[in-house]
């Protein structure tokens, strides 16, 4: 598995001067299964979600993943865009970490980004965790700014860093970068 894991690493560094865009050339190269760790700071849920295996969705988990990425204040649960899955995928994958992620926001509905907007300027009007392509995180064990190069450098999306507040946004929208 580590050799695995250095070739990608490898190939990730090498494709960056390349016209693939590095999550492309990385996604070449992903294993059979992908997994991840999840952490819900809001609602103390833990998981550990195999959501694809050998050539397929495996639905069971993406409905577990769904669930614990809910808009924990209203109860909501959405479809999560499963390319937001795959970063996240991949920065667990890089970073080589057993440690699970951390997860402030994932999916949010109209009525609480609504809400959030009312007590902070720095919620987006059309935000795509609306869309449930977004996510905010961090990583125990790894330097939030490390964390924000890392998905920075793979573009797969938006990227915000909040380091005051402790956790980096990312999402599957257009690349686009800025700081709060």
């Amino acid at each position: 598995m580590n050799n695995r894991r250095d070739f990608l690493k490898k190939s990730i560094i090498l494709g960056a001067g390349l016209t693939v865009s590095p999550y492309e050339l990385f996604a070449l190269r992903m294993p059979v299964d992908r997994s991840i760790k999840l952490y819900n700071a809001h609602t103390g849920e833990h998981l550990k979600a195999t959501y694809w295996s050998k050539d397929h969705f495996v639905i069971d988990e993406l409905k577990k993943i769904n669930h614990l990425l809910r808009d924990h204040r209203t109860g909501e649960v959405q479809n999560m865009d499963v390319k937001l899955l795959d970063l996240l995928y991949s920065i667990q994958l890089i970073r080589d970490t057993t440690k699970p992620i951390k997860v402030f926001s994932g999916y949010r509905s109209e009525k609480t980004n609504r809400k959030l907007r009312e007590i902070s300027e720095g919620v987006a009007k059309n935000s795509f965790h609306l869309k449930a392509q977004a996510i905010d995180i961090n990583l125990p064990g790894t330097e939030l700014k490390n964390l924000k190069k890392l998905a920075t450098f793979l573009r797969r999306g938006g990227v915000g860093y909040y380091p005051r507040s402790g956790f980096m946004h990312i999402d599957t929208g257009p690349i686009r970068y800025w700081g709060g």
